[in-house]
């Protein structure tokens, strides 16, 4: 059992890194240099949420220490978000952090001179969102 258990300790902490980080850094790469905008917003969608979970993990380190298949979890979560049969980055973009956003920016409309100095006012941010779902309905 020692061998076997040491194989499958090296797999795990091999296994992590790879679906987590080497995965999509390569598949991210390929995205960049490919002509279809599809593939860049799933890999922009991941690295979205990816950093948005290590956030999280960061901050409720104490007590994930605690919950021993949250590290197995994880990486099945990754898995699914970075696999391209699934298109998990995706639809989480879509379903959550797209819908914060519009919901955020309905409450908090930017205006007057914060909103120049940042770089435009709600309207240009308007077109800017519509003509991106444009693209995603275009591709899609």
């Amino acid at each position: 059992m020692g061998k076997s258990w040491s194989l499958i300790s090296h797999l795990h902490t091999v296994a992590g890194p790879s679906i987590t980080l080497l995965y999509p850094l390569y598949a991210s790469v390929c995205a960049m240099e490919s002509p279809s905008k599809a593939d860049d917003e799933q890999w922009l969608s991941y690295w979205i949420i990816h950093s948005f979970v290590t956030l999280l993990e960061m901050l409720a380190e104490p007590l994930l220490h605690w919950v021993p298949v949250w590290y197995p979890a994880k990486v099945l979560f990754a898995a699914w978000l970075a696999l391209p049969q699934f298109k998990g980055a995706s639809f989480v973009y879509e379903k959550l952090v797209r819908e914060q956003l519009r919901n955020y920016r309905a409450r908090y409309p930017r205006k007057g001179a914060a909103a120049a100095a940042v770089g435009g006012d709600d309207d240009d941010h308007k077109v800017h969102i519509a003509k991106a779902e444009a693209e995603h309905d275009h591709v899609q």
